[in-house]
């Protein structure tokens, strides 16, 4: 798999918001390449959490987020049975294993 790395010089603009029709928030980011990228409100609101986790706390370092399936678990009214929840994966593990992904990445 290869990977991308994107930098805010390869973005050309940002929407958000609940488009029309719509009941959910999402994120449309444009690239300067013309291609755009869709985010649903759960996989925001998923990475927010693990952002202000990282940014807030002060031993976590790094975070992995797995895609669970919480179809046959009791979830909150509204929530997606699929989420991107943490990993028990210690914050070393994860920040090298970010370091060996971007050493190999491409710019866009």
């Amino acid at each position: 798999m290869s990977s991308i790395y994107l930098k805010n010089s390869d973005i050309s603009r940002i929407l958000i918001g609940i488009p029309q029709g719509h009941k959910h928030l999402r994120i449309i980011i444009e690239l300067k390449n013309n291609k755009k990228l869709i985010f649903s409100e759960a996989t925001l609101a998923n990475i927010v959490r693990a952002y202000i986790t990282v940014k807030t706390h002060p031993k976590i370092t790094s975070v992995e987020l797995l895609l669970k399936n919480l179809e046959n678990e009791e979830i909150k009214n509204g929530y997606s049975k699929f989420q991107l929840l943490e990993s028990y994966k210690d914050s070393f593990t994860v920040s090298k294993e970010m370091k060996e992904i971007m050493d190999k990445a491409e710019n866009l």
